[in-house]
């Protein structure tokens, strides 16, 4: 792994040059998996809890003002 910022930069660049010369069923297809992915992973998320602890907001009093 390199951590120079212009190689870095620069692999970016060419890897989007690529992707925007792909035809455009390849960049459906692309969007279709993507789709496919996030809806297993929200399944999963769901079914398995966020794993967070939840909890109760702090009871607050609001004292009216007495008209």
């Amino acid at each position: 792994m390199t951590f120079d910022m212009t190689k870095i930069l620069q692999s970016k660049r060419t890897f989007r040059q690529r992707l925007a010369a792909r035809p455009i069923e390849e960049k459906l297809a692309m969007l279709d998996a993507l789709r496919e992915r996030a809806l297993v992973l929200r399944a999963s998320r769901s079914a398995a809890g966020t794993g967070a602890l939840l909890e109760e907001p702090p009871p607050y009093r609001v004292e009216r003002k007495k008209s």
